[in-house]
């Protein structure tokens, strides 16, 4: 999953070199609120989940995205 979530993030312009489950979303990836509502879109396509808008803001590292994403694929 972590393959798939950097894949993304390269599209969007953002440099994955590193990308570990700890990496910050907003501290290493410089990611801002609007690009991480992008993040949630993309996630729905490629993982074929839904995102609560609530849940968007639990999603500080990338840790958690592969949690919520694993979650909501159950």
């Amino acid at each position: 999953m972590l393959e798939r979530i950097a894949r993304i993030l390269k599209a969007k312009g953002f440099e994955c070199a590193g990308l570990t489950e700890s990496t910050e979303l907003i501290a290493d990836l410089k990611l801002n609120s609007l690009n991480i509502i992008e993040l949630a879109c993309d996630l729905e396509d490629e993982f074929d989940v839904e995102i609560p808008d609530r849940s968007i803001k639990d999603m500080k590292t990338v840790g958690d995205v592969i949690a919520l994403v694993g979650s909501l694929q159950q």
